[in-house]
């Protein structure tokens, strides 16, 4: 369910869900997911390739979830599909309280399906962020890992 990343455009002053160079993939959801909600791959859910098809909320990894494959765009229930950021801008993402702009983070080291800042002993980055925490969220870079 890949989604082409062949065009690209740069237009200054658009909504958040347009391109700039973000990249997003459709894939299933293994459980509930939120929007906003940091996903991991379904690797103790499912079995074979399904395991890169379907997408929960990330678990607690303290170290950050090396599954982590990026954030929900909507609200989706079990089997349903989900839309995720695997590269590039992402808004309203689940963050822990107190996260500064600019801060390197983790996925999911203390709360399930949230960023936090990265520690200097995590094993995972995520990504980074625009903007410091508001609400609990924030808006985001997301670093293309696969």
């Amino acid at each position: 369910m890949a989604t082409s990343t062949l065009v690209q455009f740069l237009a200054a002053g658009e909504a958040g869900d347009t391109s700039h160079r973000r990249q997003t993939e459709t894939y299933f959801a293994g459980g509930t997911i939120a929007a906003g909600d940091v996903v991991a791959f379904d690797a103790g859910g499912q079995t074979n390739a399904d395991r890169a098809l379907y997408v929960v909320q990330a678990g607690i990894v303290a170290t950050g979830n090396g599954l982590a494959a990026g954030v929900a765009l909507n609200d989706a229930a079990s089997g349903e599909q989900v839309r995720v950021v695997v590269a590039g801008y992402a808004e309203d993402v689940n963050c822990d309280a107190g996260v500064a702009a600019g801060a390197v983070v983790n996925a999911a080291g203390t709360t399930a399906g949230q960023v936090e800042a990265a520690l200097a002993t995590d094993t995972v980055v995520f990504g980074v962020t625009l903007e410091a925490e508001a609400g609990g969220t924030v808006d985001m870079i997301v670093y293309k890992r696969f």
